[in-house]
C-alpha cells in the first residue's frame, strides 16, 4: 500500500471525518467551486448511448460495477474458494489481485483484441452458461462500460491507485410521513484530484432494519413501520450512514408538548424524540429509582429501613445524594471491576504458569483492577497499566525483579501494588500478534475487525492490509518463563538464581515450580516468569527467521495505526507505545466511546451503538450527538469513570418510570423510558442470598463483599454459586466478545428460581429472615432444626448407615459373594469421603453460630410481616390488593412462618424481582 492509499485509510476511518464529510449537496459544489471540473453524471447517463467512447476506470467503475452485479460476493467469486476457477476479493477491494484474476493466467476473462469474445462479456449474459445467471443485458449500460473497459486495454495502474477523499450522500437525512412513501439517495464521490463524480448506480445500499426502510439497488429508500433506523452506502473503500426516520405520532414540531430537560443528556435525547414524536414516560417514584440505581451502580438492594428513610427524605437533592453514596461503596467498586475484568478477559482458565506460587492469577488481575477502581484512577491511565504492561521497571535488573517478587509473595504482599498489569499478555489464547489485535480491538476500542482478517470488513474501512499493519504493533512482548537469550545479562542473573538453589537439574514444568514455592518459604530468591518486551530490532529478526511460522511475517520498522501516517517503531523502545498514544488522541474515534458506550448500556440494557462491540461506520449510534456528548466529556473530566455513571443516573432521562405511553409503548433503543431488564447474573444471585438473609447481613451488602458473586475474580466457580451463575448468563470471558455474557431469559432460570435446593435453604437456614421471625414465635427450637442440628443428624445417619454396611459386607464376602461385597466396599469409601465433609461443613456452621446468633425479629401484626417481604425483595410496600391476598394466605397456613415461606418464594418468583425497572 502506497503513502498516498494510506491517508485514504486515515481521511475515511475515523467516523467523525466521515460524518463531517456528508453534507448536503450545494448549487457552489455543483458547479465545481472545489476544482475545475463539475460533478461528472452517472454511468447510466454517460453509457447508454450507444456510440459512447469513454473508457472506464478499473478502480471507479469496473470493479464496483462488478460489486453490484454480485460477482465478487461471498455466494459468487467472492467466497474463499471462488467459482470456477475464477478468484475474486470479497466485496471487490483488493484492486490489484482482482485485475490479475481477471486479466491474467489461464482463467483470464477478458480479451482485449475481441473484447466481445471476452468470458467478462458473453457469460454472464447468458443465463443457461452463467452459474450465476443472467447478471446483465448486451448492449445495456454495463455492458458498454466492460466492453468499453476491455476495447480500451482492460488497464489499471496498482502503483498511482485514486484517492477518495471523501463520500457526499444526499439527502443527509430522511423523514417519512407515511408508509411506503420513497426518497432516492445521490451519492457524490470526491476525489482527491478535485474531480466529482455521481457513483450512485456503483454503491453497495444496505439497511440496518428493513422493517423501519427498505431500500433498493438503486438507492430508492421505501419507509415500513415507524421508527428510526440507518442506511448504509458503501463506495472504495468510504462507509457512509443516512439516518431514515418516521414519526409514531403527530406530536412532532410545534406539537410537541413541553418536557422537562435538566441534563445535557435529557437536551440530547429529547432532541431525537422530538423528531420521532415520541413524549417520555412520567419520573420513577423514589421506591423504584432506589431500587434501580442500587441494583445498576453496586448490584445491591436497598434494605427495607434505607427505602423508609430514602421515601421520607423531603431533601430535593436526595437522588443526587444518593446516587454519589452508592459510588463510594465497596460494592460498586466490585461492580464496576467486574465489568472491566469482562472486558479485558480475566479468565483463569487461560492463565497458567504465570506464577511458581500456589496464588490465583485471576484474583491478582482483579485486586489489580479493584485497587484503581477504588483510587478511580484515570481510566485511560488504567488502560495503560494493561496495554504497556511490563514485568520489570526502568532499569531494573532480573535480578532485581525476582528478589521484589519473592518479598512481594513471601511477605504476603498485594499484585495490585505493582505498576503494570501484567497476566492481561500471559493468557494461552493472546500470544498469536493476530489473536492480540483481534481481543485488544474488542476490549479497548470496541470494535470487531476480525472480519479483516481475511477481506475487507463489510461495513467499515478497514482493509486486510489495515489488519496486517495494526497486528505488527502487538508483536513485541512475549510472556516468558526465563529471559530471553538476547538478554545477556537477565539470562545470567536467571542462571545464577537457579544455581544457588541447589535443586534437580532434571526437574521441568510443575515439578520446577513445586520446588520454587518450596525455596521461597526458605527466604531464597527464586526465578519469576516476566513479561518481555523486545526491542523493534530482535522483532524483526525474530520475524524473518521465523518467516514461515503462524503469525510471524517479516515486518520493516515501520507501521500503521489504522491507516495513518507510517510510524518508525525504531524511534520506540516498547512498538505498544504508539498504539497507547493514538488510543488517548484527543478525536480517537473509540477509546473513550467504547468505554462510555458500555457503562450506558449497564443502565438502559442496550448502547447508543448496539452491540456495544461493534463500534463501525455500518453501525452507527442511535442517537450521534448524545455519544459524542458524553465521550468529549468524559476526555474533559480526566476519564473519571464516577463522571459517566453520575452524568447517566443523575438524568432525567435514566430516572424515567417503565410504565409507557402511547407513544414510546414500542421504543428499546431511544430511552423514552426505562425498558425493564434482566438483573446480570453475579447481581441476580447476590440479591437472592440478600432478600432472604438475616436483617443484619442484608444490611452489610453494600461494604461486605467478600462472599458475593459480583466480587468473583475470574472464571472458575466454587460452591451454591455455580450452577445458578452459569444459568443466569455469567460471561464466559472465552472471546473477549461481549457475547460471552448472556442476558436472554431461560426456563432453566425459572426452574431455578420455583425449585432449587439451595434457594429454599437460604430462606430457611436459622440465620435467614425467616429463621428470625421463626424464633420470635417459637424461641425455644428444637436444635434438630438448626443448621448445625441438621448437619448433626446427617452425620449420625451417615454412620449408622456405613456401619451396617460394613457388616452386610463381611457377611457377603464370607458367603463367597466378593462382587457384590467389591461394590459395597466402593460405597463405603465415598461414604467415608462424605463424612469428612460433613465434619468439615459441621466445623464451620458451629463458627459460624459462635460468630453470630440472629436475633429474633417481633412485628406487632402479620400486615407488617408482609410490608416487610415486600420491601426486601421487590423494595416497595404491598397494594391493597396485594396485601389482602398475602394476609389472607397466612391465616390459612397450618404456621404462620409455613405462609411466610411460601410469600417469600412466590416474591422471588415474580417478574419485578429478577428484573431491574
Amino acid at each position: 500500500m502506497n503513502a498516498t492509499f494510506a491517508r485514504l485509510c486515515l481521511s475515511l476511518f475515523a467516523p467523525a471525518i466521515a460524518l463531517a464529510t456528508v453534507a448536503p449537496l450545494s448549487a457552489e459544489s455543483l458547479d465545481g467551486s472545489r476544482s475545475s471540473g463539475k460533478v461528472m453524471p452517472t454511468l447510466i447517463e454517460r453509457f447508454t448511448p450507444g456510440d459512447v467512447k469513454e473508457t472506464p476506470d478499473f478502480q471507479k467503475h469496473v470493479s464496483p460495477l462488478m460489486g453490484r452485479l454480485g460477482c465478487n460476493g461471498r455466494s459468487c467469486h467472492g467466497s474463499f474458494q471462488g467459482r470456477g476457477g475464477f478468484i475474486l476479493s470479497l466485496f471487490g477491494y483488493d484492486f490489484k489481485a482482482d485485475h490479475a484474476a481477471i486479466t491474467e493466467g489461464d482463467n483470464a476473462r477478458v480479451d482485449t483484441d475481441s473484447p466481445d469474445e471476452s468470458m467478462l462479456i458473453y457469460k454472464p449474459t447468458d443465463a443457461d452458461m452463467h452459474e450465476g445467471g443472467k447478471r446483465y443485458e448486451l448492449n445495456s449500460w454495463e455492458h458498454r462500460v466492460l466492453h468499453n473497459w476491455i476495447k480500451g486495454g482492460a488497464k489499471f495502474d496498482a502503483d498511482s491507485v485514486a484517492v477518495l477523499d471523501h463520500l457526499q450522500v444526499t439527502p443527509e437525512e430522511i423523514v417519512f410521513g407515511d408508509k411506503a412513501q420513497e426518497e432516492s439517495l445521490r451519492v457524490i464521490a470526491h476525489w482527491a484530484d478535485g474531480t466529482k463524480e455521481d457513483v450512485t448506480p456503483l454503491c453497495r445500499f444496505t439497511t440496518n432494519d428493513d422493517q423501519v426502510a427498505e431500500i433498493s439497488g438503486d438507492g430508492v429508500v421505501t419507509s415500513g413501520e415507524a421508527g428510526d433506523t440507518h442506511v448504509v452506502v458503501a463506495y472504495d473503500k468510504a462507509v457512509v450512514a443516512i439516518p431514515v426516520l418516521r414519526p409514531v405520532s403527530k406530536l412532532i414540531g410545534d406539537n410537541y408538548p413541553s418536557v422537562p430537560t435538566p441534563t445535557k443528556i435529557d437536551q440530547l435525547v429529547v432532541q431525537k424524540l422530538k423528531k420521532l414524536g415520541i413524549v417520555p414516560s412520567e419520573l420513577a417514584s423514589d421506591e423504584q429509582f432506589l431500587r434501580r440505581v442500587s441494583l445498576d451502580i453496586a448490584g445491591t438492594l436497598p434494605s427495607p429501613s434505607e427505602i423508609r428513610e430514602f421515601v421520607a427524605d423531603k431533601d430535593p437533592n436526595k437522588r443526587e445524594k444518593k446516587i454519589d453514596q452508592l459510588l463510594d461503596t465497596p460494592a460498586y467498586v466490585a461492580k464496576m471491576t467486574t465489568l472491566l475484568c469482562d472486558i479485558t478477559g480475566n479468565n483463569d482458565q487461560q492463565l497458567v504458569n504465570v506464577s511458581p506460587m500456589r496464588v490465583g492469577p485471576a484474583q491478582e488481575w482483579y485486586d489489580w483492577i479493584y485497587d484503581r477502581v477504588e483510587k478511580n484512577v484515570p481510566y485511560d491511565e488504567l488502560a495503560a497499566g494493561i496495554i504497556l504492561a511490563r514485568s520489570r521497571l526502568e532499569g531494573e535488573s532480573y535480578r532485581e525483579y525476582c528478589e521484589e517478587m519473592s518479598d512481594m509473595y513471601r511477605d504476603g504482599g498485594s499484585f495490585a501494588e505493582r505498576d503494570y498489569m501484567t497476566h492481561y499478555w500471559a493468557r494461552r489464547e493472546f500470544r498469536q500478534p493476530e489473536e492480540r489485535a483481534i481481543a485488544f480491538a474488542y476490549a479497548f476500542m470496541g470494535v470487531r475487525i476480525q472480519c479483516a482478517q481475511c477481506h475487507k470488513h463489510p461495513f467499515d474501512v478497514w482493509s486486510k492490509n489495515d489488519f496486517d499493519e495494526f497486528k505488527t504493533f502487538f508483536t513485541g512482548a512475549r510472556f516468558a518463563t526465563q529471559p530471553p537469550r538476547f538478554d545477556r545479562d537477565g539470562f545470567a542473573q536467571y542462571e545464577e538464581i537457579l544455581d544457588k538453589l541447589d535443586l534437580d537439574k532434571s526437574l521441568r514444568g510443575n515439578q520446577q515450580r513445586r520446588e520454587f514455592a518450596k525455596e521461597l518459604q526458605k527466604g531464597k530468591t527464586v526465578p519469576f516468569p516476566e513479561l518481555v518486551v523486545m526491542p523493534v530490532s530482535n522483532i524483526s529478526r525474530n520475524a524473518k527467521t521465523n518467516k514461515n511460522r503462524k503469525g510471524l511475517q517479516s515486518r520493516s520498522s515501520e507501521a500503521r495505526v489504522l491507516g495513518e501516517e507510517a510510524i518508525d517503531l525504531r524511534d520506540y523502545e516498547d512498538v505498544r507505545q504508539p498504539v497507547m498514544e493514538w488510543l488517548r488522541g484527543k478525536d480517537n474515534p473509540y477509546f473513550a466511546r467504547a468505554i462510555v458506550n458500555r457503562i450506558w448500556a449497564s443502565y438502559f440494557s442496550v448502547g447508543i451503538v448496539h452491540p456495544t462491540d461493534d463500534l463501525s461506520l455500518g453501525n452507527p449510534p442511535s442517537n450521534e450527538p448524545l455519544m459524542d456528548y458524553l465521550a468529549k466529556g468524559f476526555v474533559e473530566n480526566n476519564y473519571d469513570l464516577k463522571w459517566v455513571h453520575r452524568e447517566i443516573a443523575l438524568s432525567r432521562t435514566y430516572q424515567l418510570s417503565w410504565v409507557p405511553n402511547e407513544t414510546n409503548r414500542l421504543d428499546t433503543r431511544n430511552f423514552s423510558r426505562s425498558v425493564p431488564r434482566r438483573l446480570p447474573a453475579e447481581v441476580a444471585y447476590d440479591i437472592i442470598q440478600q432478600a432472604t438473609s438475616g436483617d443484619k447481613s442484608m444490611e452489610t451488602y453494600l461494604t461486605n463483599i467478600e462472599d458475593r458473586a459480583i466480587s468473583i475474580p475470574g472464571t472458575r466457580i466454587q460452591g451454591n454459586a455455580q450452577y445458578p451463575l452459569q444459568i443466569f448468563g455469567r460471561s464466559e470471558r472465552a472471546s473477549n466478545c461481549d457475547c460471552d455474557r448472556s442476558m436472554e431469559a431461560t426456563l432453566l432460570q425459572t426452574v431455578f428460581l420455583q425449585n432449587d435446593f439451595s434457594l429454599h435453604a437460604s430462606m430457611a437456614n436459622g440465620d435467614s429472615w425467616i429463621g428470625q421471625v421463626q424464633k420470635s414465635m417459637k424461641p425455644e427450637i428444637d436444635k434438630r432444626s438448626t443448621e448445625v442440628g441438621k448437619i448433626q443428624a446427617q452425620i449420625k445417619r451417615l454412620y449408622e448407615q456405613m456401619g451396617n454396611g460394613r457388616a452386610f459386607a463381611e457377611r457377603l464376602a464370607a458367603k463367597g459373594d466378593q462382587e457384590r461385597a467389591k461394590e459395597l466396599r466402593q460405597k463405603l469409601a465415598a461414604g467415608k469421603k462424605r463424612l469428612e465433609y460433613l465434619r468439615g461443613e459441621l466445623e464451620k456452621a458451629q463458627a459460624r453460630e459462635k460468630k453470630e446468633t440472629a436475633k429474633p425479629i417481633e412485628f406487632d401484626s402479620p400486615a407488617e410481616m408482609v410490608t416487610e417481604a415486600y420491601l426486601r425483595t421487590l423494595s416497595r410496600e404491598p397494594s391493597e390488593k396485594e396485601m389482602t391476598i398475602s394476609l389472607a394466605h397466612l391465616r390459612s397456613a397450618d404456621e404462620p412462618v409455613d405462609g411466610l415461606h411460601d410469600l417469600m418464594w412466590a416474591l422471588l418468583n415474580t417478574k419485578e424481582f429478577i428484573v431491574n425497572h
